[in-house]
């Protein structure tokens, strides 16, 4: 019988390395701006972030590597390989970049508001302060958005190619 509580951590933790090498592209190709600054905050950020999630984890059990994570996997070095093409500055693939980041950290957002309330049902759930993690991720998101926003000149401007 499958653990749904173990797979869903488990989907979390994969988006959260699919996050993580997102980041590490950008630190790399843009390390002398402040994009690859802000990259670099963020992925000490989410290696905290991670951290805590396998602690839940390991009290809660692992689960078997499944389709998600596979799929994961590929969406993973797909992005990569389009993030890499914007040889010529912010492009088309950094601002998808940045907008995959913040779907994942509203993802993040709703698994830290989800594990308290799982945490009634399912006594494998350590105690964390759930609310002080949702808020972070407010923060990351905020911070991703101005990102995002701010390459859309450099990406959308009319004649740009």
């Amino acid at each position: 019988m499958s653990d749904a509580l173990r797979t869903y951590l488990h989907d979390h933790l994969a988006g959260s390395h699919f996050a993580t090498k997102l980041l590490n592209s950008l630190r790399e190709q843009y390390k002398e701006n402040a994009l690859g600054k802000f990259a670099d905050i963020m992925l000490g950020e989410v290696a905290q972030d991670q951290k805590i999630l396998e602690d839940i984890i390991h009290q809660v059990g692992p689960a078997h590597l499944d389709l998600a994570e596979s799929v994961g996997w590929l969406a993973e070095r797909a992005s990569q390989f389009k993030l890499h093409r914007d040889d010529s500055g912010a492009g088309l693939g950094t601002f998808e970049a940045l907008e995959v980041l913040t779907l994942g950290i509203r993802g993040k957002l709703a698994l830290w508001q989800a594990l308290p309330a799982i945490r009634r049902l399912d006594t494998r759930i350590p105690a964390y302060d759930f609310g002080q993690l949702a808020l972070r991720a407010e923060d990351q998101f905020t911070r991703t958005e101005e990102q995002r926003l701010n390459t859309v000149s450099l990406v959308f401007q009319p004649g740009r190619q």
